[in-house]
């Protein structure tokens, strides 16, 4: 899957983290669309993309989140994700707020 615009350096991210995943028992084709996720994010923080997701750029780099969601599912935002998103509804005290006291205020 590696696209011909991707360095010869994201190439090589590309191959090192989709072999770590067949490593780890990941079948094929999800270890190369996750290998090629994470390629473009990380192209897209370092602004070798024309465009850009807001979550590309502000989102904990792949790199430093190690698995800190892993067991959240995809779902799971991080304590400053939901803060912001608190601040910007007006909603009160959110700075005391423990993490599922946030999801639940902003579930309403």
């Amino acid at each position: 899957m590696p696209q011909q615009s991707w360095s010869p350096k994201r190439e090589r991210q590309y191959e090192h983290i989709k072999e770590g995943l067949l490593e780890r028992g990941r079948k094929e084709d999800t270890a190369s669309e996750i290998a090629a996720r994470t390629t473009n994010k990380e192209r897209a923080r370092a602004g070798e993309t024309r465009t850009t997701s807001r979550t590309s750029i502000e989102d904990i780099s792949s790199g430093r989140r190690g698995g800190l969601r892993s067991h959240r599912g995809s779902g799971g935002r991080t304590v400053a994700q939901l803060r912001n998103e608190a601040r910007s509804r007006g909603v009160r005290g959110c700075s005391r707020m423990r993490k599922s006291e946030l999801e639940r205020r902003l579930s309403r």
